[in-house]
């Protein structure tokens, strides 16, 4: 049977098993993550909350200090979950 060869991926598309970013975002809340920005640095930290349009992040500057960054959707490319400690 012939099987067309499939177009490419519309812009907005998902492949399948994938998690729009906003949700799973959502499911990392008080996660330690890392963010993969769409200008190509990264960051990581724990992730406080997701709010309008945007992640808060807890980073750790130095010493003892801490400090919650924001960071729009628009900006981020993923998210990933700190693998468990082996």
């Amino acid at each position: 049977m012939f099987m067309p060869t499939p177009g490419p991926m519309q812009p907005g598309a998902m492949l399948p098993g994938a998690m729009p970013l906003q949700q799973k975002a959502t499911s990392l809340i008080g996660r330690p993550v890392g963010i993969s920005m769409r200008n190509g640095t990264g960051v990581s930290g724990i992730l406080c909350s997701v709010q309008g349009g945007e992640i808060y992040v807890l980073q750790y500057m130095y010493q003892s200090q801490f400090a919650t960054f924001h960071y729009p959707f628009n900006q981020v490319a993923d998210i990933i979950p700190f693998p468990a400690c082996r």
